[in-house]
């Protein structure tokens, strides 16, 4: 709920709109977390060692979506569930210790709410971002749509897995921005969309990524009044820093 328009505000990436539809009819005090699932990316059985040895063409060859370059790097780096616990922490104004990871390989379970009495409700489906935009666009209804069809019979199993923190430094950093507040989390952005591009370009190595974005969150000023001017300022300082500092 947008409570500055008193309007809802109805997610459409797949994690956030399977938390929205979870909660549908539930009383949003009783939550005691909501659980992101994340596919792990391409590199979740690889060892941290060879990290420093991934390729751009690795990296863009993601087990389960189909995405743009930019996202599909964010998911090899787990930065994209970094920033949808940013997400989750405003969409449901939740504390970043009632918003959990957890690595769901098939990528079938799209995100669950665990309430106070230990009931877990859970949105299912195949991967297809048809399915979040459809209920976005026709909720409270629900349309008929045949197109998807998920057969639990054909997928057989579902497995579950902590994330590994110190393997995925991303996910850590952008749950620690949370706490720092202020602009941190646009200079968190800024940061990783110039070492993406950096990475994606040949510039840089994947293990880079993680190393620029610490760099600008230490460097660029963190202003805790974070209004519409400081945010294009820190934007822009934090591009202009990572630019000129890694050519």
């Amino acid at each position: 709920m947008c409570v500055k328009f008193g309007t809802e505000i109805i997610p459409i990436d797949s994690e956030h709109s399977a938390i929205f539809q979870c909660l549908v009819g539930e009383d949003h005090s009783k939550i005691k977390k909501i659980i992101l699932t994340a596919s792990g990316g391409p590199f979740l059985n690889k060892d941290k060692s060879e990290f420093q040895k991934i390729t751009v063409a690795e990296a863009l060859d993601h087990p389960n979506w189909k995405m743009g370059s930019k996202i599909t790097i964010d998911s090899a780096t787990m930065m994209n569930k970094g920033f949808e616990v940013i997400e989750a922490f405003w969409l449901f104004n939740l504390p970043k210790e009632q918003i959990e990871i957890i690595v769901h390989p098939q990528s079938i379970i799209h995100s669950m709410v665990e309430f106070q009495d230990g009931c877990i409700k859970a949105q299912l489906s195949l991967p297809d971002m048809k399915l979040p935009i459809l209920y976005a666009l026709t909720y409270p209804e629900r349309y008929k749509y045949d197109m998807i069809k998920t057969d639990f019979k054909k997928i057989g199993s579902l497995t579950f897995f902590e994330p590994d923190f110190n393997k995925f430094r991303c996910l850590k950093i952008a749950y620690d921005v949370i706490g720092e507040g202020g602009t941190a989390p646009c200079i968190l952005n800024a940061a990783n969309e110039i070492s993406v591009a950096k990475f994606l370009a040949g510039k840089i190595k994947f293990t880079q990524i993680s190393e620029l974005i610490e760099d600008a969150l230490n460097s660029i000023t963190n202003n805790t009044k974070a209004d519409l001017e400081s945010i294009i300022e820190s934007d822009k300082k934090t591009r202009d820093y990572l630019s000129q500092k890694y050519k």
